[in-house]
């Protein structure tokens, strides 16, 4: 198996060669056999001096595909070199969707230069999608798709799918509509090629049709598209006109932009839109303080706790040195199932509906868990503290102590961390939020009011 980033070293190292002997018929023969996604990495790659010249010996319609898959600041760095003529001839190579993710993207001033070389009809159709919410299905949509009228002949469908086929993103699956755009069924151009010359379209389409709504979640449409296994979906108005589509490889991305900002949410950072080494030092630095200063100032309660007890801190020194482990299983138990409901939530698996059922599943869970290693925790104790390095200290009380400390610190974390997603999807806030920063904090002032209480009723300090 050959390794990848190898393969690309050497592919970097032709390419400047070709490029530093002007070789250029050849470089352009060296990118036509490869994909688009492969060939954006290497102009990526290239550097800054470089990229424009690799990009300008891109077949047309190829030079489209590779745009598209290029970074933004990349995206940005080639419209400001390109030529009125150059800009043009990309944007008439563009899907529609694709240059809505690039409007998206860019400062206004390339915004306007975009929109004053794009087509009258493109135009129209980005500034509709951009009326949509950010977060919405219509702002992802495709508004270039192949429809039919019921009263069609296969081979009139045929005719038309010629005709106009060639310009749009995907022809698999057509839409049937009536006069007023509302959507009847759906059939697929196996169904065609199956079907005889003569067949009406309403003869063979499926009238059961899946379908999302423009102010739906973006999220839910991706979500749906993987449920079905569809490789595109209709999207109506909310006068169940059909107006566009989306696409799996849409989904894809949204899939991808959500997951990754449930990952820095639950890491306790604001998500930000830029990969990780093109982020600037302040620009991290603003996503990663507020929830940094938020979680110091909520350890002010376990401090309050610690000073509360400091006279049985100070009657049994021992207990000291076990406060760490157990604020570290605790909130490692919430965060355990944190990420567990925020996943099922997220695939729609379960609901607030289903708290009773979730809290009795990690109920018995944390049972078991706490049961192991509190069993394995005394044994530790015994064998590593008291007998290996000889801390007469620990004694079976103050393993007792710790032991079931641990046990119900995790049955509560458990708790703790499966419904407090639950209850901010319930209000309307995102689970991710209530991921590992709240849990932790409420799981670590917790464990140690239960750790003092056992020390208490059972050393008598």
């Amino acid at each position: 198996m050959v390794d990848y980033e190898e393969e690309l070293d050497r592919y970097l190292d032709e390419i400047k060669e070709l490029a530093r002997s002007k070789q250029y018929a050849r470089l352009r023969d060296l990118f036509l056999p490869m994909e688009p996604a492969d060939i954006a990495l290497l102009l990526e790659e290239s550097g800054g001096e470089l990229m424009p010249l690799l990009y300008r010996l891109l077949p047309k319609e190829l030079a489209a595909e590779v745009f598209v898959e290029l970074e933004s600041d990349s995206q940005e760095m080639l419209i400001n070199g390109f030529s009125n003529t150059e800009l043009k001839e990309v944007l008439d190579e563009l899907y529609l969707d694709d240059a809505v993710d690039i409007v998206e993207e860019m400062p206004a001033s390339v915004v306007i230069r975009i929109l004053d070389k794009a087509t009258l009809e493109m135009r129209k159709s980005i500034n509709e999608i951009l009326k949509y919410p950010e977060d919405s299905t219509g702002s992802i949509m495709n508004m270039e798709f192949l429809s039919l009228k019921k009263d069609m002949t296969v081979e009139d469908a045929f005719k038309r799918i010629r005709r106009i086929g060639g310009e749009l993103e995907t022809i698999n699956i057509l839409y049937v509509t009536d006069p007023t755009r509302r959507l009847l069924g759906v059939l697929s151009v196996r169904d065609l090629l199956l079907a005889e010359e003569d067949d009406l379209i309403e003869d063979i389409m499926d009238p059961n049709v899946v379908w999302v709504s423009t102010m739906d979640d973006k999220e839910d449409a991706a979500q749906a598209l993987s449920k079905y296994g569809f490789l595109a979906m209709p999207v109506v108005d909310l006068e169940n006109r059909l107006v566009g589509i989306v696409t799996v490889d849409d989904a894809m991305d949204v899939i991808e932009e959500e997951t990754t900002e449930d990952f820095e949410k639950m890491a306790a950072m604001l998500p930000s839109d830029k990969p990780y080494l093109k982020a600037g030092i302040f620009a991290t630095w603003r996503a990663r303080l507020p929830w940094l200063m938020i979680l110091m100032l909520s350890a002010t309660f376990t401090g309050m706790i610690l000073n509360h007890y400091e006279s049985a801190l100070a009657a049994c020194l021992v207990l000291n040195s076990y406060i760490p482990m157990l604020s570290g299983t605790g909130g490692n138990s919430g965060t355990q199932a944190s990420v567990a409901v925020i996943r099922a939530l997220s695939l729609d698996e379960v609901d607030f509906s289903d708290i009773l059922k979730v809290l009795w599943k990690e109920l018995r869970v944390s049972l078991l868990c706490g049961s192991c290693l509190a069993a394995a925790n005394f044994v530790k104790m015994q064998l590593v503290d008291r007998l290996l390095l000889g801390n007469a200290a620990v004694t079976p009380v103050v393993c007792l102590v710790v032991c079931l400390t641990i046990m119900f610190v995790v049955v509560f974390a458990k708790c703790v961390g499966c419904s407090l997603p639950l209850l901010a999807e319930k209000i309307g806030l995102d689970p991710a939020v209530m991921a590992s920063p709240f849990i932790t904090t409420i799981v670590d002032a917790t464990s140690l009011l239960i750790y003092f209480r056992f020390a208490s009723w059972l050393l008598g300090i």
